[in-house]
């Protein structure tokens, strides 16, 4: 009798998984602000004092309800981390190589992950940057096209 490993066996292959999502009351405002103030709000805790981008529903930390505690904040940061994209795959918002970091927006608390335009070799912890918006409408957070360098 044949053991049962001679009957497994694997196929290599890829798969692209397209979806979509609803983002909610507090995704929804982000974004329609993106787009068509091209303004970058975030939500301020009052207990905490944490101010949060993306923005969220509730602080994590006090459970505070965040709804309706809205400012604008600048579209300058620097980047915390980063990683550099080397490989191509369906639905990536542009050719690699390309930089994704993490920045942390002037006067915010919390990162958003995002690409920055610059040179993979370029990147590092600490680089200043600054937000350059879309001209197309995009409806998602790539209504900032990227985050540029700043000199």
């Amino acid at each position: 009798m044949s053991e049962e490993k001679d009957y497994c066996y694997t196929v290599p292959g890829k798969m692209a998984l397209p979806y979509q999502y609803f983002a909610g009351a507090t995704g929804s405002k982000f974004i329609v602000a993106l787009r068509d103030e091209k303004k970058i709000l975030a939500q301020k805790a009052e207990q905490s004092g944490k101010t949060y981008v993306p923005p969220r529903q509730v602080d994590d930390l006090t459970f505070e309800n965040l709804e309706n505690n809205w400012v604008e904040v600048s579209g300058e940061g620097e980047i915390t981390g980063f990683t550099v994209v080397r490989y191509k795959e369906p639905y990536q918002p542009k050719e690699p190589p390309y930089v994704v970091a993490l920045i942390k927006l002037d006067g915010t608390d919390t990162p958003l992950a995002h690409l920055v335009d610059c040179p993979p070799e370029d990147a590092r912890i600490g680089l200043r940057v600054k937000a350059v918006f879309s001209e197309e409408k995009r409806n998602n957070v790539l209504e900032i096209q990227h985050f540029a360098v700043m000199a």
